[in-house]
């Protein structure tokens, strides 16, 4: 009765999947890794998973470092992840979901002054913001960020 059972509910799945045009593929297929061969860190700056594309945490640095202030840092943060977006082939309209953790919740308001500049009024990503007691290299912020997009993988 139970494998009975399994069959139908996969079979039905199957069915009701194809119904709304959702195709199976192998997770190997589905996966990108963006990658730039200039970080020395262990992670890729965008995955692209079907449609969905992850944006690694930026934090404000450049090839000189970390930036002297908590402006320059937030610039620096979200250019980095617009450059990881670009990457991926995507562009600020492409982001749904941002997650900004910040090491004194005292800069939240400037950092939304900062925000704003990089997306269309009106069209802001879902996001979530939080304190955090340390991040890497000492940064004062770090952004990371979930992209959805529907044109075929550019692969790299």
């Amino acid at each position: 009765m139970t494998r009975l059972l399994i069959q139908t509910l996969t079979v039905a799945t199957v069915a009701l999947a194809s119904a709304f045009g959702v195709h199976a593929t192998s997770a190997q297929e589905s996966i990108t890794h963006y990658v730039t061969g200039e970080s020395t860190y262990p992670f890729s700056p965008a995955v692209r998973a079907g449609n969905t594309v992850y944006l690694s945490g930026q934090i404000g640095n450049d090839a000189s470092g970390l930036g002297k202030d908590f402006d320059t840092q937030a610039h620096l943060a979200m250019d980095n992840i617009m450059s990881a977006a670009k990457l991926a082939g995507m562009g600020p309209e492409n982001i749904v979901k941002c997650t900004v953790m910040l090491a004194d919740m005292k800069n939240w308001d400037d950092f939304n002054k900062i925000y704003r500049a990089y997306f269309q009024a009106g069209k802001f990503p879902a996001r979530s913001a939080f304190g955090v007691t340390g991040l890497a290299l000492g940064a004062a912020l770090e952004v990371e960020c979930i992209g959805y997009i529907t044109t075929p993988a550019i692969a790299r």
